[in-house]
Parts: structure tokens; sequence; C-alpha cells
């Protein structure tokens, strides 16, 4: 079939919820699509911060052939082995002690909602319920993560009324924390860098202190690290990098790499609160998306070299972004941790992601002006110099 075809049959039988490019992948490998025309790309989106591995990574491709030849699914009534084996992946390499699985960041962002107003009722009592969340924010698409989202754009009237409990503050302002805590406070839920909110970094030591702010209130701090997590900053989870330990994480995009999963995970303490009927996913960790979690954290923890070249490549995505900047006024930042980047222009930035996709280069603008970089982590020298060259060619046509 055409891709003229492809998109006039998209445009007529798929929901019109995505303001889609007139392109359609038929293939990827590593950092590289290629389109129904046969067109290749390189690849610095990732399908959103989900294909950290590259496309089809070898060992996940097997790990999901082989599982699928076994057992797909069965359901939550009986032990899995594969959901048992992540599990026990995560918990020895990260904070927790226990996981609960599910199939997207939304999914586990509300499987974090209710364990933390369970776990305050019972501890706190009766009127601990609320949560702060940070303007600007991103947690999700259902009813509990858009309210918990803290920006207008998602809160449309149309949706209304829309589920109490949420107070949103300024992201990385401690104080407006402290002030909004009250004694229905249960706990502060954030991500560790504001990805969808435009690529927002928090003071150095914004984290320490509100974990000590929160432990002195006896609150619970939730991190979103559903984009951040899985070696996207330069450390398996984000919140490494602020020498803190949370209560709850939330995980998805890069989990599976590839496939959709999700997860909740958290301390005894907190996970303790859970008991059968509480909560539950059909599909939640199921062998199909398990077997391919387990391929993909141990590529990341087993490749030693890939959370130490995403640092490395991160500095030099910014080095040459920061070229560019010097070179054209209109850029007017460029921040970002690991290979999580964002570029902040004075324009809106939607007529720069079209010009790179001619170029061939696949890349986001998020909050209108902040061009967003999330390429896979095998990223090399090559693919960003030939990214900085096309950026700086479509930046010269707009030159006076």
């Amino acid at each position: 079939m055409s891709t003229d075809k492809l998109i006039e049959e998209s445009g007529k039988y798929v929901m019109n919820t995505y303001g889609r490019y007139p392109v359609v992948f038929v293939r990827g490998r590593g950092m590289k699509l290629w389109d129904s025309e046969g067109k290749e790309y390189t690849d610095f989106l990732a399908g959103i911060a989900v294909d950290n591995l590259g496309h089809c990574h070898p060992k996940v491709v097997v790990a999901i052939q082989k599982q699928a030849q076994k057992l797909m699914h069965v359901s939550n009534y009986f032990h899995i082995e594969p959901q048992i084996k992540l599990a026990k992946l995560l918990c020895q390499n990260s904070f927790a002690d226990r996981v609960f699985f599910c199939n997207s960041g939304a999914e586990a962002n509300e499987g974090a909602i209710k364990l933390a107003r369970k776990y305050a009722r019972e501890n706190h009592g009766e009127d601990r319920f609320e949560i702060i969340t940070a303007t600007n924010s991103f947690h999700g698409r259902t009813m509990a993560t858009i309210t918990a989202t803290g920006q207008d754009k998602f809160h449309p009237h149309a949706f209304s009324p829309y589920l109490g409990g949420f107070k949103y503050v300024p992201f990385g302002d401690l104080k407006a924390v402290a002030d909004a805590i009250t004694e229905n406070t249960c706990a502060v839920m954030m991500e560790p860098i504001q990805a969808e909110g435009g690529v927002n970094l928090p003071p150095d030591d914004y984290f320490r202190k509100l974990r000590d702010l929160l432990d002195e209130r006896g609150l619970l701090l939730i991190l979103d690290e559903v984009q951040t997590g899985m070696g996207r900053t330069g450390t398996l989870f984000a919140y490494e990098n602020y020498g803190i330990k949370p209560d709850i994480v939330t995980l998805a995009k890069a989990l599976g790499g590839g496939a959709a999963i999700g997860a909740v995970l958290a301390t005894e303490k907190v996970a303790e609160s859970f008991s059968p009927g509480d909560h539950a996913s059909t599909f939640g960790g199921n062998p199909l998306a398990c077997a391919a979690g387990i391929a993909a954290v141990e590529a990341v923890l087993e490749d030693g070299w890939l959370l130490s070249e995403c640092r490395r490549m991160g500095e030099y995505l910014v080095k040459g972004l920061n070229a560019l900047r010097r070179k054209y006024p209109f850029i007017k930042d460029v921040r970002g941790k690991g290979l999580l980047i964002g570029m902040e222009l004075d324009f809106d930035g939607a007529d720069v992601v079209k010009e790179a996709l001619k170029e061939g280069f696949v890349i986001n603008c998020t909050m209108q002006r902040v061009l967003r970089f999330v390429p896979p982590l095998i990223l090399t020298e090559d693919d960003v110099d030939g990214l900085i060259a096309a950026l700086d060619r479509i930046f010269e046509k707009r030159q006076p």
C-alpha cells in the first residue's frame, strides 16, 4: 500500500488524537529509521525516550521471540516467572523492595497515587490524601494523572470535573512546597527533570532538601521516572544524580526496550499498604513484556559503557548545540542531563521539526519553543555532527 493510501486510511479509521507528520515508518535498527518510501532517518526522539537501546536491539528481539514461543499471557492469579525475575532485577539495582507491573507511565502514576493515599490514610489518618505536584509537570493522560499534571492545556473544560486532591507549586522551589503542605498532604510527586514541560532542571540541592523536608513532615516522595529512568540521564535512575532515595518511583517508556510495560517501585514500608484487591492490571507484568524488560535492563547494566557513553555523548551534543547558540541569537538556552536535552528558541519550533524531517532527522518540540533531543543511548559523534550540521542549515534560513 502506498504512503498516501496509508495516511488516507489512517485519517479514515484511526481516532484523531494526534497531530501526525506525513511519514510512515516501517523499519528501524539502532539509531536509524526507514519510512515506507525507503528514506533513512537518524532518530533523536527514540519513540519519546522509549528506545534507549536503539531500535530492535538484538537482546530484546531474541528475548521476545523466545518468550513468544513459550508463553505470552496468563493472568496474575498465578505466579509469572519473567515477572518475578524482572522485579528482582529492579529491586537489586534500586532503592526498592517491591514492584507492581502495569502497561504504561500513566498507569504507573495512577498506581503510585493510589498507593500513596492508602499508605497515608493507614499511617496518618483519613484526612491525608492531597498530593503536591509541579507546574509544567506531566504525569499522564488518565483522569487522575492529567489532574496531577500541572499544565492548564491538559485541563480543558470538556474533560471536567477533575479529580480533587492535587496542588501545584513551581518546580525547584522548596519554599513553595513547604508553604503548600497542610494537614491533608500525603505526598509530593515530581519528575527529576521535567521533560514534557520543557526539559527543566531543578537546583542541584533541591531534591536533597526536599527529601529532608518530607522526612521532617512524615510525607512520601514519589518520583516520576517514566522518561528519566533506564539510563536516560547517565545513571540507571535519575534520582541517583541527587544522592537521595525516594519512597516510590514510577517507570515505563524505556523499561521494555520498545515493548509496552510500566512499573511502580516502592520500599517495603510503603508497598505493604497494598493488599490483594487494592490494585490490578490484566496485562501488567505479562510474560512477554517482562521478558523484554529483563533483556532491556540487563543490556543497560551489562553493557557498562552505555551509561558512561550516555554522559559523554550528552556533553558532546550540548557542546554542538551551544556552538549553534553562539551563532544564532534566537537560541535562548541549551540545558539537560545525559541524553535528555532541550534547546529553547524565541519562536515556535514546529517548523524546525518539519525541516529536520526533510533533512533526515527525527526530533521533537515541546512547550512550543523547546526542541527536545532524547536519542537512543547508543548515539555516536557522527550522529551528533550530522544533526548539528542539519540544524545549522535550517537555522541559517532564518537569518535576516
